[in-house]
């Protein structure tokens, strides 16, 4: 278990869930076999029960797709450059297309990410907030707080989780 930051309370998890301080840093990658959806304008734009998922301390998993699994035209490259995470590497972001609507820089992937995060090159994860919706085994998925981390948080993941304000330092 992760040492929590003074002033900050674990929350005990219940039967079948996860405390996102039992995550390890740096992150782990996992197999996904949930059932992911992501909507947008009314259009399921995303749907898989494969890809991954990325645990890493104080963080709701984050879901990678894989390619195959996302609407044709629903992605087109965002403009305003990518971002750098120093487990992954280089992120590339996407504009999302589903129904008429457009949510940009919504998504991202890693065209070459480190070697520990290899097979989810070329997969996209999706921040909740702008889609319609973004379900787990039917449920439907809060976003992580604070807008910059893509976790997607449902009742089997327990906290507290970075992105609430004074969890900068976490």
């Amino acid at each position: 278990m992760a040492r929590l930051p003074r002033g900050v309370e674990r929350i005990a998890p219940g039967p079948g869930q996860e405390s996102v301080w039992d995550y390890p840093r740096p992150p782990r990658l996992e197999a996904n076999t949930r059932h992911l959806v992501v909507v947008l304008g009314g259009e399921v734009v995303a749907e898989t029960r494969g890809g991954y998922r990325v645990l890493e301390t104080s963080h709701p998993p984050q879901y990678y797709f894989p390619p195959e699994d996302i609407s044709a035209g629903a992605l087109r490259a965002a403009a305003g450059g990518g971002s750098f995470c120093e487990w992954k590497g280089e992120a590339e972001y996407w504009d999302v297309h589903g129904g008429g609507a457009v949510a940009g820089r919504s998504a991202w992937s890693y065209a070459s990410p480190t070697a520990p995060f290899a097979p989810i090159a070329g997969h996209v994860a999706f921040y909740v907030a702008p889609m319609d919706r973004c379900e787990v085994d039917g449920e439907v998925v809060v976003p992580q707080p604070g807008g910059f981390y893509g976790g997607w948080i449902t009742s089997h993941v327990v906290g507290p989780f970075k992105g609430v304000p004074g969890s900068r330092g976490w």
